[in-house]
């Protein structure tokens, strides 16, 4: 029952980041280990911030958020 809840409770947590535009850093570093071993990971800050910078700056001087 335990396992059930844990596992019910990661989904949710993976839906809300997706949700809200916030991309799951354990499975980048999943997917640069596998596809990518040769390369650097980045820490989860710099991560973090890079998708955020992706999200929400201007590209081109237009406004890159639906908001």
């Amino acid at each position: 029952m335990l396992k059930r809840l844990t596992k019910i409770l990661s989904y949710r947590k993976q839906f809300v980041s997706l949700l809200v535009g916030v991309p799951s850093y354990d499975t980048y570093v999943t997917h640069m280990n596998v596809h990518h071993p040769e390369d650097p990971v980045k820490t989860r800050k710099e991560f973090f911030c890079e998708a955020q910078d992706e999200r929400y700056n201007a590209k081109g001087g237009k406004v890159s958020r639906c908001c």
